[in-house]
């Protein structure tokens, strides 16, 4: 309970903070506008990963040495 009580007390305090300071409210808001941004590009960034995930690129061939095992020359 005392822990909680203190957490209560803090953002008491930085509300309070806040609104006697005009600068440091102006910052965090700038801040969240970024962090808004980001997290809007992020998204758009995963959902283009989900999409590749779903539908393979095509004519896409795989990577790496394979070998003639049955030794047809015809290719």
């Amino acid at each position: 309970m005392e822990v909680s009580l203190l957490v209560v007390k803090t953002f008491v305090k930085l509300r309070g903070l806040l609104a006697t300071n005009k600068e440091p409210a102006a910052k965090i808001e700038e801040w969240e506008t970024k962090l808004i941004g980001h997290d809007q590009a992020i998204l758009s960034l995963l959902e283009a990963v989900r999409q590749r995930m779903i539908q393979p690129m095509a004519g896409t061939r795989s990577i790496g040495f394979t070998a003639d095992l049955a030794g047809n020359k015809d290719r």
